[in-house]
Protein backbone atom coordinates (compact mmCIF):
# COMPACT_ATOMS: atom_id res chain seq x y z
CA UNK A 1 0.00 0.00 0.00
CA UNK A 2 1.02 3.42 -0.67
CA UNK A 3 1.40 6.27 1.58
CA UNK A 4 1.12 9.69 1.40
CA UNK A 5 1.47 13.03 3.70
CA UNK A 6 -1.23 15.21 4.31
CA UNK A 7 -1.47 18.84 6.16
CA UNK A 8 -4.31 20.24 7.24
CA UNK A 9 -3.01 23.46 7.57
CA UNK A 10 -3.56 26.55 9.89
CA UNK A 11 -6.68 27.70 8.03
CA UNK A 12 -8.13 23.99 8.01
CA UNK A 13 -7.62 23.63 12.00
CA UNK A 14 -8.69 27.29 12.71
CA UNK A 15 -12.21 27.24 10.71
CA UNK A 16 -12.72 23.92 12.42
CA UNK A 17 -12.43 21.39 9.44
CA UNK A 18 -10.33 18.71 10.79
CA UNK A 19 -13.07 16.39 11.32
CA UNK A 20 -14.73 16.97 8.10
CA UNK A 21 -11.92 16.56 5.96
CA UNK A 22 -10.27 13.61 7.63
CA UNK A 23 -13.52 11.84 7.60
CA UNK A 24 -13.53 12.63 4.12
CA UNK A 25 -10.23 10.58 3.16
CA UNK A 26 -11.63 7.67 5.69
CA UNK A 27 -15.09 7.24 3.87
CA UNK A 28 -12.77 7.19 0.58
CA UNK A 29 -11.21 3.61 2.06
CA UNK A 30 -7.83 5.26 2.91
CA UNK A 31 -6.43 4.37 6.05
CA UNK A 32 -4.93 7.09 8.69
CA UNK A 33 -1.17 5.31 9.87
CA UNK A 34 -0.32 8.45 11.37
CA UNK A 35 -1.38 11.45 13.03
CA UNK A 36 -0.98 14.26 14.98
CA UNK A 37 -1.67 17.67 15.84
CA UNK A 38 1.51 20.42 15.77
CA UNK A 39 2.73 23.92 15.18
CA UNK A 40 5.07 23.22 12.76
CA UNK A 41 8.90 24.33 13.56
CA UNK A 42 10.49 26.81 11.40
CA UNK A 43 13.32 24.55 10.34
CA UNK A 44 11.11 21.82 9.12
CA UNK A 45 8.63 24.61 7.47
CA UNK A 46 11.75 25.87 5.81
CA UNK A 47 12.76 21.89 4.56
CA UNK A 48 9.77 20.92 3.52
CA UNK A 49 9.08 24.25 1.55
CA UNK A 50 12.92 24.34 0.00
CA UNK A 51 11.94 23.61 -3.71
CA UNK A 52 9.81 27.00 -3.14
CA UNK A 53 12.60 29.00 -1.76
CA UNK A 54 13.96 32.14 -3.55
CA UNK A 55 10.10 32.68 -4.97
CA UNK A 56 8.34 35.46 -3.94
CA UNK A 57 5.64 33.65 -1.56
CA UNK A 58 8.27 31.83 0.34
CA UNK A 59 8.51 33.67 3.17
CA UNK A 60 5.12 34.19 3.77
CA UNK A 61 4.06 30.33 3.24
CA UNK A 62 6.25 29.19 5.74
CA UNK A 63 5.42 32.09 8.40
CA UNK A 64 1.54 30.98 7.67
CA UNK A 65 2.42 27.35 8.18
CA UNK A 66 4.49 28.16 11.41
CA UNK A 67 1.78 30.59 12.80
CA UNK A 68 -0.59 27.47 13.79
CA UNK A 69 -1.43 24.49 14.51
CA UNK A 70 -1.73 21.91 12.16
CA UNK A 71 -2.79 18.35 11.74
CA UNK A 72 -0.63 15.83 9.48
CA UNK A 73 -1.78 12.67 8.86
CA UNK A 74 0.17 9.55 6.96
CA UNK A 75 -2.38 8.15 5.00
CA UNK A 76 -1.80 4.69 3.54
CA UNK A 77 -3.74 2.64 0.70
CA UNK A 78 -4.04 1.98 -3.50
CA UNK A 79 -3.05 4.43 -5.56
CA UNK A 80 -3.12 6.89 -2.25
CA UNK A 81 -1.13 9.48 -3.05
CA UNK A 82 -3.79 10.22 -6.67
CA UNK A 83 -6.68 9.82 -4.92
CA UNK A 84 -5.98 12.02 -2.54
CA UNK A 85 -4.75 15.16 -4.68
CA UNK A 86 -7.59 14.48 -6.79
CA UNK A 87 -9.89 14.69 -3.30
CA UNK A 88 -8.11 17.94 -2.74
CA UNK A 89 -8.63 19.76 -5.74
CA UNK A 90 -7.01 22.50 -7.77
CA UNK A 91 -4.56 24.91 -5.73
CA UNK A 92 -7.05 27.25 -5.53
CA UNK A 93 -10.25 27.23 -3.88
CA UNK A 94 -11.64 29.51 -6.04
CA UNK A 95 -10.91 27.46 -9.14
CA UNK A 96 -11.40 23.95 -7.35
CA UNK A 97 -14.35 21.72 -8.51
CA UNK A 98 -17.25 21.36 -6.07
CA UNK A 99 -17.30 18.21 -4.58
CA UNK A 100 -13.52 18.52 -3.81
CA UNK A 101 -12.09 19.43 -0.76
CA UNK A 102 -10.74 23.10 -2.20
CA UNK A 103 -14.11 22.99 -4.37
CA UNK A 104 -16.05 22.83 -1.27
CA UNK A 105 -14.44 24.83 1.63
CA UNK A 106 -12.37 27.45 -0.13
CA UNK A 107 -12.16 30.59 -1.75
CA UNK A 108 -8.83 31.99 -1.12
CA UNK A 109 -6.17 31.73 -3.69
CA UNK A 110 -3.57 32.25 -0.36
CA UNK A 111 -5.18 29.86 2.37
CA UNK A 112 -6.06 26.52 0.52
CA UNK A 113 -6.67 23.99 3.41
CA UNK A 114 -4.57 21.34 2.62
CA UNK A 115 -1.15 19.89 1.00
CA UNK A 116 -0.84 16.50 -0.21
CA UNK A 117 2.47 14.97 -1.28
CA UNK A 118 2.68 14.43 -5.08
CA UNK A 119 4.90 11.75 -6.37
CA UNK A 120 5.70 9.19 -4.14
CA UNK A 121 9.38 10.66 -3.80
CA UNK A 122 7.80 13.64 -2.03
CA UNK A 123 5.93 10.97 -0.02
CA UNK A 124 8.78 9.53 1.61
CA UNK A 125 10.73 12.82 1.89
CA UNK A 126 7.90 14.49 3.43
CA UNK A 127 6.76 11.65 5.38
CA UNK A 128 10.24 11.37 7.20
CA UNK A 129 10.04 15.17 7.88
CA UNK A 130 6.91 14.89 10.11
CA UNK A 131 6.42 11.33 11.74
CA UNK A 132 9.71 9.37 13.24
CA UNK A 133 9.02 5.10 11.84
CA UNK A 134 7.98 4.21 15.16
CA UNK A 135 4.75 7.17 14.89
CA UNK A 136 3.17 4.99 12.03
CA UNK A 137 1.23 2.50 12.80
CA UNK A 138 1.25 -1.07 10.55
CA UNK A 139 -2.31 -2.68 10.80
CA UNK A 140 -5.22 -4.12 8.86
CA UNK A 141 -8.70 -2.47 9.20
CA UNK A 142 -11.42 -5.08 9.30
CA UNK A 143 -12.72 -3.35 6.42
CA UNK A 144 -10.21 -3.86 4.35
CA UNK A 145 -11.94 -6.32 1.57
CA UNK A 146 -14.77 -4.50 1.85
CA UNK A 147 -12.46 -1.22 -0.02
CA UNK A 148 -10.75 -3.43 -2.25
CA UNK A 149 -11.39 -6.66 -4.42
CA UNK A 150 -8.92 -8.92 -2.19
CA UNK A 151 -9.26 -12.29 -4.32
CA UNK A 152 -6.32 -12.25 -5.87
CA UNK A 153 -4.49 -11.37 -2.88
CA UNK A 154 -3.34 -7.96 -4.14
CA UNK A 155 -5.74 -4.48 -3.74
CA UNK A 156 -7.78 -3.97 -6.82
Amino acid sequence: MEKTLIILKPDAVQRGLIGEITSRFEKKGLQIVGMKLMTIPASIAEQHYAPHKGKPFYEGLVRFMTCSPVVVLALAGKDAIVIARKMMGATFGSKAEPGTIRGDYGVSNAYNLIHGSDSPEAATKELGLFFKADELQTWKPTIQEWVYDMTKGTPE
